[in-house]
């Protein structure tokens, strides 16, 4: 994730050493009664002393669920947020992709070596680009050297419908941060040039193909891709509020609920629920969704810059280490007044998904990325018993 206007994140991070492909930490405990007190106390303060409009968080173990809110949907009407509420979940919709590529993978329909070229010939070229040496897996996590898309705000605003195409344009227009896999910096172009790789691959849309593997087999009834510009968000949800990224206690709250999220298509574009999310990645860590060598390749990290604290990242997923030692997996998102965190233990066992409905915080916190990390801690982190 990235904390200027109108950019997707994924948490914000901070590097550390790459972990082996496999890695596996011993299962945190199942957080106790005390555990979920801890988790509403600390959704209570985000809104009372954050001066979020509201927030949710699903936590599950195993078989088991809980609930909380705190705050308001909707802040006209004094609605409660709810577990059917949808909301955009931003950079988390790299996961989806990268599994529905991963599951392509694993098909033999594509090849994590193979390159941009080879696949969408002519795509990138110019301004010392050279998509014969960027392959799908440098997309995945990452080491691409791309331009970051939804950094050039003053591109963006001069069209009002954003294609896929006219992203990667904007993207090259700029030089290449690095040559491919000699580095590491998080890029949107990254994600959207991998979900055209997979609607040429498929002949499909990249909507069809993620409901179709994933949305569909798992019942995720509240989780799917917008079509096209379509701004609105189809079912339950909450509204989401923006302060447009200014940091001033008094900046003007706007209403962004209805937008056009085109801009970030396969890097963030897509729409779910605490449930929704909870049920993919438990299943995603499980080892429910792709074969274990294919398993492999997407839980194999390499350090990050300048992104999450305590993060490493893989193809569509990342790995964060909280200050108890802990660490936890899964992926973070950010758009116009949605926040959301969905990690979990390796096997997948325990999880929680949070999302906040505003994009600022007022006292104790930087941004809502420092309340996850106080929501995981509180789940994740527990003294040994006495």
């Amino acid at each position: 994730m990235h904390q200027h206007a109108g950019h997707t994140d994924s948490g914000r991070p901070g590097a550390e050493p790459a972990k082996a492909a496999g890695a596996v930490s011993e299962p945190a405990p199942a957080p106790r009664p005390e555990g979920h007190e801890a988790i509403q106390r600390i959704l209570v303060q985000a809104v009372t002393q954050g001066g979020l409009p509201g927030i949710l968080a699903e936590v599950r173990d195993g078989d088991r669920q809980w609930f909380g809110t705190a705050g308001v949907a909707d802040t006209g009407t004094g609605r409660k947020r709810s577990l059917e509420d949808r909301f955009r979940i931003g950079s988390i919709s790299k996961t989806f992709v990268a599994t529905v590529v991963l599951q392509l993978a694993a098909e033999g329909r594509l090849s994590l070596h193979d390159t941009v070229e080879q696949w969408l010939p002519g795509a990138v070229h110019g301004h010392h680009h050279d998509g014969a040496r960027v392959t799908i897996r440098m997309l995945l996590n990452h080491t691409s050297g791309l331009f970051n898309c939804t950094d050039d705000q003053e591109a963006l605003n001069r069209y009002e419908t954003h294609t896929p195409e006219l992203l990667v344009q904007i993207a090259l227009s700029h030089p290449a941060a690095f040559t491919p896999g000699s580095g590491w910096a998080y890029s949107n172009t990254n994600y959207v040039l991998a979900g055209m790789v997979i609607e040429r691959a498929t002949g499909r849309a990249l909507a069809a193909e993620i409901t179709e593997r994933i949305s569909r087999p798992l019942g995720l009834t509240g989780t799917y891709l917008p079509h096209g510009s379509d701004p609105t968000i189809c079912g339950p949800h909450s509204r989401h509020y923006t302060k447009l990224f200014q940091t001033d206690p008094g900046a003007p709250v706007h209403d962004a609920t209805e937008f056009d999220s085109s801009m970030f298509w396969a890097a963030g574009g897509m729409i779910s629920t605490a449930g929704d999310l909870n049920r993919f990645f438990g299943a995603l860590l499980g080892g429910r969704m792709l074969p274990p060598e294919t398993q492999r390749d997407m839980f194999t990290t390499v350090p990050t810059r300048d992104w999450i604290s305590d993060a490493a990242y893989g193809l569509g997923v990342s790995s964060v280490r909280l200050p108890c030692g802990e660490t936890v997996w899964g992926m973070g998102g950010a758009l116009f007044g949605s926040w959301s965190y969905t990690y979990g233990t390796r096997d997948g066992e325990q999880m929680v998904t949070t999302n906040t409905n505003g994009d600022w915080t007022n006292d104790g916190w930087d941004d809502p990325i420092g309340i996850f990390t106080d929501l995981l801690q509180a789940t994740f982190c527990h003294p040994s018993a006495t």
